[in-house]
Protein backbone atom coordinates (compact mmCIF):
# COMPACT_ATOMS: atom_id res chain seq x y z
CA UNK A 1 0.00 0.00 0.00
CA UNK A 2 1.34 3.68 -1.11
CA UNK A 3 -1.65 5.51 -0.50
CA UNK A 4 -1.59 8.80 1.86
CA UNK A 5 -3.73 7.03 5.22
CA UNK A 6 -5.06 9.44 7.99
CA UNK A 7 -5.93 8.42 11.50
CA UNK A 8 -8.40 10.06 13.55
CA UNK A 9 -7.41 9.17 16.87
CA UNK A 10 -3.58 8.78 18.49
CA UNK A 11 -5.62 5.71 21.06
CA UNK A 12 -4.77 2.50 21.12
CA UNK A 13 -6.76 1.27 17.94
CA UNK A 14 -4.97 4.14 16.08
CA UNK A 15 -2.02 4.46 17.31
CA UNK A 16 -1.55 0.51 16.80
CA UNK A 17 -2.64 1.22 13.28
CA UNK A 18 0.04 3.81 12.49
CA UNK A 19 2.56 1.76 14.07
CA UNK A 20 1.24 -1.63 11.71
CA UNK A 21 1.19 0.35 8.57
CA UNK A 22 4.62 2.07 9.03
CA UNK A 23 6.17 -1.40 9.94
CA UNK A 24 4.44 -3.48 6.75
CA UNK A 25 3.58 -1.30 3.73
CA UNK A 26 4.55 1.49 2.05
CA UNK A 27 1.74 4.25 3.20
CA UNK A 28 2.29 7.83 4.33
CA UNK A 29 0.69 7.72 7.68
CA UNK A 30 -1.18 11.52 9.04
CA UNK A 31 -2.55 10.96 12.61
CA UNK A 32 -4.59 13.50 14.11
CA UNK A 33 -5.45 14.07 17.71
CA UNK A 34 -7.40 16.79 20.10
CA UNK A 35 -4.43 17.04 22.33
CA UNK A 36 -0.67 18.75 21.56
CA UNK A 37 -0.24 16.49 24.51
CA UNK A 38 -1.09 12.96 22.37
CA UNK A 39 -0.26 14.52 18.94
CA UNK A 40 3.11 15.37 20.61
CA UNK A 41 3.59 11.79 21.97
CA UNK A 42 2.78 10.21 18.13
CA UNK A 43 4.84 12.44 16.70
CA UNK A 44 7.95 11.37 19.03
CA UNK A 45 7.59 7.92 18.45
CA UNK A 46 8.68 8.11 14.67
CA UNK A 47 5.57 5.90 13.83
CA UNK A 48 3.47 8.55 11.49
CA UNK A 49 5.17 11.08 8.90
CA UNK A 50 2.88 13.76 10.08
CA UNK A 51 0.64 14.38 13.31
CA UNK A 52 -1.62 17.61 13.70
CA UNK A 53 -4.13 19.15 15.39
CA UNK A 54 -5.51 20.73 12.42
CA UNK A 55 -8.39 18.16 11.33
CA UNK A 56 -9.03 19.58 7.71
CA UNK A 57 -5.30 19.55 7.23
CA UNK A 58 -5.37 15.95 8.15
CA UNK A 59 -7.69 15.15 6.03
CA UNK A 60 -6.94 17.01 3.16
CA UNK A 61 -5.61 14.92 0.38
CA UNK A 62 -5.88 11.57 2.17
CA UNK A 63 -6.49 8.04 0.06
CA UNK A 64 -7.56 6.58 3.51
CA UNK A 65 -9.29 7.96 6.85
CA UNK A 66 -9.81 5.89 9.48
CA UNK A 67 -11.95 7.06 12.50
CA UNK A 68 -10.52 5.38 15.26
CA UNK A 69 -12.05 7.97 17.93
CA UNK A 70 -15.44 7.59 20.47
CA UNK A 71 -18.68 6.49 18.16
CA UNK A 72 -20.10 9.70 19.43
CA UNK A 73 -17.70 12.37 18.14
CA UNK A 74 -17.65 10.61 14.64
CA UNK A 75 -20.24 11.94 12.54
CA UNK A 76 -19.66 15.93 13.98
CA UNK A 77 -15.87 15.06 12.83
CA UNK A 78 -17.32 13.78 9.67
CA UNK A 79 -19.24 16.90 8.52
CA UNK A 80 -16.13 19.24 9.50
CA UNK A 81 -13.78 17.24 6.86
CA UNK A 82 -16.16 16.38 3.78
CA UNK A 83 -15.34 19.98 1.94
CA UNK A 84 -11.70 18.79 1.48
CA UNK A 85 -12.31 15.21 1.52
CA UNK A 86 -10.84 13.77 -1.81
CA UNK A 87 -14.33 12.29 -3.78
CA UNK A 88 -12.70 8.71 -4.07
CA UNK A 89 -11.35 8.68 -0.42
CA UNK A 90 -11.77 5.88 1.17
CA UNK A 91 -13.59 6.08 4.63
CA UNK A 92 -13.64 3.32 7.73
CA UNK A 93 -13.98 3.90 11.74
CA UNK A 94 -13.53 1.14 13.97
CA UNK A 95 -16.09 1.33 16.06
CA UNK A 96 -17.71 -1.57 18.18
CA UNK A 97 -20.82 -1.17 17.08
CA UNK A 98 -21.93 -0.95 13.88
CA UNK A 99 -25.10 0.12 12.79
CA UNK A 100 -25.52 3.60 14.39
CA UNK A 101 -22.03 4.39 13.07
CA UNK A 102 -23.36 3.51 9.20
CA UNK A 103 -26.65 5.29 9.41
CA UNK A 104 -24.86 7.94 10.57
CA UNK A 105 -21.93 8.39 8.41
CA UNK A 106 -22.67 6.46 5.67
CA UNK A 107 -25.13 9.68 4.24
CA UNK A 108 -22.56 12.07 5.01
CA UNK A 109 -20.06 10.71 2.96
CA UNK A 110 -22.65 9.66 -0.06
CA UNK A 111 -20.91 12.32 -1.89
CA UNK A 112 -17.20 13.08 -1.40
CA UNK A 113 -15.49 9.96 -0.09
CA UNK A 114 -16.85 6.00 -0.24
CA UNK A 115 -17.96 4.97 3.43
CA UNK A 116 -17.72 1.39 4.87
CA UNK A 117 -17.77 0.39 8.59
CA UNK A 118 -15.37 -1.88 9.89
CA UNK A 119 -14.60 -3.90 13.18
CA UNK A 120 -10.94 -5.11 13.88
CA UNK A 121 -11.72 -7.47 16.65
CA UNK A 122 -8.78 -6.56 18.36
CA UNK A 123 -7.56 -4.57 21.61
CA UNK A 124 -7.10 -4.95 24.97
CA UNK A 125 -8.16 -3.57 28.55
CA UNK A 126 -5.44 -0.83 28.14
CA UNK A 127 -5.76 2.61 26.25
CA UNK A 128 -3.77 4.88 25.14
CA UNK A 129 -1.03 5.57 22.62
CA UNK A 130 1.71 3.80 25.23
CA UNK A 131 -0.20 0.61 24.83
CA UNK A 132 -0.21 0.52 21.06
CA UNK A 133 1.25 -1.90 19.35
CA UNK A 134 2.71 -2.69 15.45
CA UNK A 135 1.17 -6.31 15.77
CA UNK A 136 -1.94 -5.95 17.54
CA UNK A 137 -4.11 -6.77 14.49
CA UNK A 138 -2.32 -10.07 13.84
CA UNK A 139 -4.85 -12.86 13.64
CA UNK A 140 -6.91 -10.97 14.08
CA UNK A 141 -10.98 -10.81 11.41
CA UNK A 142 -11.92 -7.46 10.89
CA UNK A 143 -15.96 -7.18 10.47
CA UNK A 144 -16.67 -5.57 7.36
CA UNK A 145 -20.26 -3.99 7.27
CA UNK A 146 -21.60 -2.77 4.41
CA UNK A 147 -24.62 -1.16 3.67
CA UNK A 148 -27.19 -1.79 -0.12
CA UNK A 149 -25.28 1.87 -0.61
CA UNK A 150 -21.60 0.83 -0.12
CA UNK A 151 -19.61 0.74 -3.27
CA UNK A 152 -18.25 -2.55 -4.43
CA UNK A 153 -15.11 -1.08 -4.54
CA UNK A 154 -14.99 0.32 -0.98
CA UNK A 155 -15.69 -3.57 0.03
CA UNK A 156 -12.79 -4.47 -2.00
CA UNK A 157 -10.26 -1.81 -0.81
CA UNK A 158 -11.32 -2.37 2.81
CA UNK A 159 -10.18 -5.82 2.53
CA UNK A 160 -7.00 -4.99 0.98
CA UNK A 161 -6.38 -2.49 3.62
CA UNK A 162 -7.21 -4.57 6.90
CA UNK A 163 -5.34 -8.03 5.53
CA UNK A 164 -2.34 -5.50 4.74
CA UNK A 165 -1.94 -4.95 8.82
CA UNK A 166 -2.07 -8.49 9.30
CA UNK A 167 -6.03 -9.10 9.88
CA UNK A 168 -8.46 -11.72 7.51
CA UNK A 169 -11.76 -10.22 6.78
CA UNK A 170 -15.28 -11.09 7.18
CA UNK A 171 -18.62 -9.35 5.86
CA UNK A 172 -21.82 -8.77 7.65
CA UNK A 173 -24.31 -6.26 7.60
CA UNK A 174 -24.61 -3.87 10.64
CA UNK A 175 -27.76 -4.77 12.27
CA UNK A 176 -26.09 -8.49 12.20
CA UNK A 177 -22.72 -7.43 13.40
CA UNK A 178 -23.87 -5.80 16.45
CA UNK A 179 -26.08 -8.74 17.26
CA UNK A 180 -23.01 -10.98 17.29
CA UNK A 181 -20.60 -8.56 19.17
CA UNK A 182 -23.50 -8.51 21.79
CA UNK A 183 -22.82 -12.02 22.70
CA UNK A 184 -18.48 -12.36 21.88
CA UNK A 185 -17.42 -8.83 22.69
CA UNK A 186 -19.99 -6.98 24.73
CA UNK A 187 -21.61 -9.22 27.15
CA UNK A 188 -17.94 -10.48 28.47
CA UNK A 189 -17.35 -7.11 29.24
CA UNK A 190 -20.38 -6.76 31.57
CA UNK A 191 -19.81 -10.31 32.76
CA UNK A 192 -16.48 -9.59 34.28
CA UNK A 193 -17.23 -6.53 35.72
CA UNK A 194 -20.50 -7.98 36.87
CA UNK A 195 -18.03 -10.68 38.55
CA UNK A 196 -16.01 -8.13 39.80
CA UNK A 197 -18.54 -6.65 42.07
CA UNK A 198 -20.68 -9.66 43.14
CA UNK A 199 -17.53 -10.72 44.93
CA UNK A 200 -17.12 -7.00 46.02
CA UNK A 201 -20.26 -7.08 47.29
CA UNK A 202 -20.49 -10.66 48.81
CA UNK A 203 -16.88 -11.21 50.02
CA UNK A 204 -14.37 -8.55 49.02
CA UNK A 205 -11.65 -10.46 51.97
CA UNK A 206 -11.95 -12.86 48.57
CA UNK A 207 -9.80 -10.45 46.19
CA UNK A 208 -6.30 -10.93 48.68
CA UNK A 209 -6.17 -14.71 47.71
CA UNK A 210 -7.31 -14.04 43.45
CA UNK A 211 -5.08 -16.01 41.50
CA UNK A 212 -4.69 -16.19 37.89
CA UNK A 213 -7.49 -17.85 36.98
CA UNK A 214 -9.66 -14.83 38.40
CA UNK A 215 -7.48 -12.00 37.27
CA UNK A 216 -7.54 -13.61 33.70
CA UNK A 217 -11.06 -13.90 33.96
CA UNK A 218 -11.72 -10.04 34.40
CA UNK A 219 -8.60 -8.50 33.08
CA UNK A 220 -11.29 -6.75 30.34
CA UNK A 221 -13.40 -5.34 33.21
CA UNK A 222 -10.42 -2.86 33.59
CA UNK A 223 -10.98 -1.27 30.50
CA UNK A 224 -12.09 2.15 30.11
CA UNK A 225 -15.49 2.77 31.71
CA UNK A 226 -16.26 5.40 29.62
CA UNK A 227 -15.78 4.00 26.37
CA UNK A 228 -17.47 0.75 27.44
CA UNK A 229 -20.50 3.08 28.86
CA UNK A 230 -20.89 4.78 25.40
CA UNK A 231 -20.77 1.13 23.52
CA UNK A 232 -23.25 -0.63 25.68
CA UNK A 233 -25.84 2.34 25.18
CA UNK A 234 -25.27 1.68 21.46
CA UNK A 235 -25.74 -1.75 21.41
CA UNK A 236 -28.74 -1.89 24.43
CA UNK A 237 -31.09 -4.04 22.87
CA UNK A 238 -28.91 -6.97 21.67
CA UNK A 239 -26.95 -6.54 24.36
CA UNK A 240 -30.04 -7.13 27.14
CA UNK A 241 -31.09 -10.09 24.87
CA UNK A 242 -27.46 -11.79 25.66
CA UNK A 243 -27.78 -11.06 29.25
CA UNK A 244 -31.05 -12.77 29.40
CA UNK A 245 -29.73 -15.70 27.82
CA UNK A 246 -26.49 -15.76 30.55
CA UNK A 247 -29.23 -15.42 33.09
CA UNK A 248 -31.55 -18.32 32.08
CA UNK A 249 -28.20 -20.33 31.91
CA UNK A 250 -27.29 -19.43 35.50
CA UNK A 251 -30.61 -20.01 36.62
CA UNK A 252 -30.52 -23.79 34.80
CA UNK A 253 -27.13 -23.99 36.96
CA UNK A 254 -28.43 -22.80 40.85
CA UNK A 255 -31.19 -25.72 40.27
CA UNK A 256 -28.78 -28.09 39.31
CA UNK A 257 -26.63 -27.26 42.53
CA UNK A 258 -29.71 -26.87 44.45
CA UNK A 259 -30.47 -30.95 43.82
CA UNK A 260 -29.06 -33.07 46.74
CA UNK A 261 -28.56 -36.29 44.44
CA UNK A 262 -25.56 -36.78 43.36
CA UNK A 263 -26.35 -39.07 40.54
CA UNK A 264 -28.67 -36.57 38.95
CA UNK A 265 -26.80 -33.12 39.39
CA UNK A 266 -23.19 -34.12 38.76
CA UNK A 267 -24.05 -35.83 35.05
CA UNK A 268 -25.15 -32.90 33.71
CA UNK A 269 -22.87 -30.39 35.41
CA UNK A 270 -19.85 -32.66 33.69
CA UNK A 271 -22.19 -32.77 30.41
CA UNK A 272 -22.26 -28.79 30.37
CA UNK A 273 -18.86 -27.90 31.40
CA UNK A 274 -17.30 -31.13 28.80
CA UNK A 275 -19.62 -29.42 26.20
CA UNK A 276 -18.16 -26.02 27.34
CA UNK A 277 -14.42 -26.90 26.94
CA UNK A 278 -15.09 -28.60 23.55
CA UNK A 279 -16.49 -25.30 22.51
CA UNK A 280 -13.76 -22.69 23.58
CA UNK A 281 -11.13 -25.32 21.98
CA UNK A 282 -12.38 -25.26 18.91
CA UNK A 283 -12.25 -20.85 19.06
CA UNK A 284 -9.81 -19.82 16.71
CA UNK A 285 -7.11 -17.94 18.88
CA UNK A 286 -4.68 -14.89 17.78
CA UNK A 287 -0.97 -15.20 18.84
CA UNK A 288 -1.33 -13.25 21.68
CA UNK A 289 -4.48 -12.65 23.73
CA UNK A 290 -6.80 -9.67 22.00
CA UNK A 291 -10.66 -8.51 23.00
CA UNK A 292 -12.59 -6.10 21.16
Amino acid sequence: MSSRVTILGPGLLGGSLALALKARTAAHVTVWGRRAESVGEIARSGCTDAATTDLTAAAKDADVIVFATPVEVMAPLARQITPVLKSSALVMDVGSVKANVVSELAPIFAGPGRFIGCHPMAGSEQTGFAAARADLFDGSVCILTPDDATPRDAIADATVFWQSVGCTTRTLAPAEHDQIVAWISHLPHLLAAALVQTVADHSPAAFDFAGPGFRDTTRIASGPPDMWTGILGQNRAAVRIAVDGLIEKLRALSTLLSDPAAEKREPLIHRLLNQAKAQRDRLRLPKTPSDA
